[in-house]
């Protein structure tokens, strides 16, 4: 172990770059060129060295299958309900991957729905966005190879667990949103690039697309895009009532972002400005016909509730500012459900849209929690909560009266 490590050596170059008048010195810059033969032997070294010092460790089989053991036990994700079934993660315990199953009750008969440690003989494949249609009859779900951040989304009827001819490539942070009908999915992607440079190359000009159920992509139509604004990562969301398609806007890592609104039962498709001064975050949460509630920093770093309608862009406030940062907000029926950060853990409040304050939700302890996904809908919810002492179990929630019950607690080998 006292052997001197003798490091690959990196050659500096006089690259030299000028930046608002300034310059900057860049020496390693061939290094950005991943495939160059030079690169590639000095990752190569560089991974010789670190394994030939890792595997003089005499301690080093101990500690991985004490951490196999400990890391070796079934886990659960939050189920969601989808349509008439259930649908939820699970993990035996030391897959690569959660296993995503189905079935009629929690507890009951399931079976799997797509297991993406098959999609690919090495592994390099993973799992990367799933949205169901409203009816719960098609899931569309996206791959991704090799850690990627292309997508390639598919179709999969819940039913039979069989795919669809369709798919859709050159996607990239895009969720999938369906249509209330279930006839197709607004998705969001890039012109496709060069073959050679689809690893490497910038990635402008999001634009947002409509895939129509059965049909080629080469059909799919183009519903949003900003040409005067490139570097623009543009999202598309319908609406639990099926009206209104939210399209969200946002640059780079700014938490701040605009939101427009388009009317989807309008011959014609015509996006309207909700917000567009750039100025805070808006999230949009649910709507009553034209009044939309969302989650905003505007006036509020911490975060607050407030309603707006299309016609009056005045801002009413349903939830004021708290001492505790607002991290998270998921409407059921007239009830919010609120997750705030305290001291470094959650707590999660119940807040009616017109008669205010409901009460605070009974966690098992100080820790954190996840979850609280559904439509507004539901008469029911699921939340994870795990500490550094609680391994993640997870409860159903009424939103209705806050009351929680336990559905899965892991056994755990220690």
């Amino acid at each position: 172990m006292g052997k001197k490590l003798s490091y690959p050596d990196a050659r500096r170059s006089n690259q030299i770059d000028m930046y608002h008048g300034q310059i900057v010195a860049d020496p390693y810059r061939w290094l950005e060129d991943i495939d160059a033969p030079e690169t590639q032997a000095w990752i190569a070294a560089e991974a010789a060295l670190t394994e030939d010092f890792l595997s003089r460790i005499p301690q080093r089989d101990a500690i991985r299958d004490r951490l196999t053991q400990l890391w070796n036990y079934e886990r659960f994700g939050t189920p969601t309900r989808v349509g008439e079934r259930y649908v939820y993660a699970r993990n035996t315990g030391l897959q690569n991957q959660s296993v995503i199953y189905t079935a009629e009750t929690l507890g009951g008969p399931e079976r799997v729905l797509i297991d993406p440690n098959t999609l690919s003989d090495d592994g390099t494949h993973a799992l990367s966005g799933t949205s169901f249609s409203v009816d719960g009859r098609f899931m569309a779900y996206a791959l991704s190879e090799s850690g990627s951040d292309w997508m390639r989304w598919r179709v999969r009827d819940v039913a039979t667990g069989n795919d669809f001819a369709d798919e859709v490539h050159w996607s990239k942070f895009s969720g999938a949103s369906w249509a209330h009908d279930g006839s197709g999915f607004y998705y969001s992607r890039y012109t496709e690039p060069d073959a050679a440079t689809q690893f490497k190359s910038e990635n402008r000009d999001h634009r947002i697309y409509f895939h129509r159920l059965g049909t080629e992509q080469a059909a799919d139509v183009l519903v949003y895009e900003r040409p005067d604004q490139p570097d623009w990562t543009l999202h598309a969301l319908v609406t639990e009532d099926g009206r209104w398609l939210m399209i969200e806007a946002s640059e780079g890592t700014s938490p701040n972002n605009l939101l427009f609104v388009a009317d989807l039962l309008q011959a014609e498709l015509r996006v309207e400005p909700l917000f567009v001064a750039g100025d805070a975050a808006y999230e949009y949460i649910g709507n009553d016909d034209e009044c939309f509630y969302f989650r905003t920093t505007k006036d509020a770093t911490r975060g607050r509730i407030v309603s707006r309608t299309l016609s009056d862009p005045q801002l009413t406030e349903i939830v004021s500012e708290q001492p505790d940062a607002l991290e998270g907000v998921t409407l059921f029926g007239d009830v919010l459900i609120l997750t705030y950060l305290r001291d470094a853990h959650a707590v999660v409040r119940r807040w009616h849209l017109r008669t205010g304050h409901q009460g605070w939700i009974d966690l098992p302890g100080v820790g954190s929690v996840a979850g609280f996904t559904g439509r507004r809908s539901d008469a029911q919810t699921f939340l994870s909560f795990t500490s550094y002492t609680t391994p993640t179990s997870i409860f159903r929630l009424d939103p209705s009266n806050g009351v929680r019950t336990l559905v899965f607690a892991p056994r755990v080998p220690f």
